[in-house]
């Protein structure tokens, strides 16, 4: 009975734990020429680890090679690997803000068509290596579910925490163009009604020089 009761518990871990990862399968259709690219936007302080590799269905042909690139969101290189058939990039965020990986095919293919290309993206608790932990601090079983429960907890609480920060950023920005507007506004009219004032006294003038009025 005790051991029904522990492995139920497990596999709910277990079950939350999908839930919280954040794990990505990604297909690309590469074309012959021109570039596709992946992004996500990433916190500070977040480990990244992806793995890729060309699928090729021509069996005639040798697998064609690509080259890929991966960029932080201002612009600093993180990976750049060229003629290669599969990959491997892993760094850790020291910006927040959209992370972008681009491939395209090498300029020599000699299928001449398309190819795929699979990519495992994964970031945070997904990217943790949980073997080398268990071995280092000797846990297994349900410990070592609980431990990565509570790594996926802390993950979230880090990601409220800055979607928390981004949106009072966001607030600021709103509010400072609100206030932006509404001086645009105000001079505007202000600037309406002095040309409707000068327009009104030339005419005026105008139609007494006429001996109109």
């Amino acid at each position: 009975m005790m051991a029904t009761v522990v492995n139920v518990r497990a596999g709910l871990l277990l079950i939350l734990l999908c839930l919280l990862q954040r794990s990505r399968a990604i297909w690309l259709n590469l074309p012959a020429s021109g570039t596709k690219c992946v992004s996500e936007e990433i916190q500070n302080n977040v480990v990244v680890l992806a793995d890729y590799v060309v699928i090729s269905d021509d069996h005639v042909h040798p697998t064609p090679t690509i080259s890929t690139k991966v960029t932080s969101p201002y612009g600093n290189n993180l990976h750049h690997l060229e003629n290669s058939t599969h990959g491997q990039f892993a760094f850790t965020t020291s910006e927040a803000g959209n992370y972008l990986a681009c491939f395209w095919v090498d300029g020599h293919n000699p299928g001449g068509g398309g190819i795929s290309v699979n990519i495992d993206w994964k970031t945070g608790i997904a990217a943790k290596d949980w073997e080398s932990v268990a071995r280092k601090e000797k846990i297994e079983g349900v410990e070592l579910e609980l431990r990565k429960l509570e790594g996926a907890v802390e993950a979230i609480h880090e990601n409220l925490l800055y979607l928390k920060s981004r949106e009072a950023e966001m607030r600021i920005v709103s509010e400072a163009t609100n206030a932006r507007v509404a001086w645009f506004s105000i001079m505007s009219l202000g600037i309406c009604i002095l040309v409707s004032i000068a327009q009104l006294s030339y005419l005026k003038q105008y139609f007494q020089k006429k001996k109109l009025i």
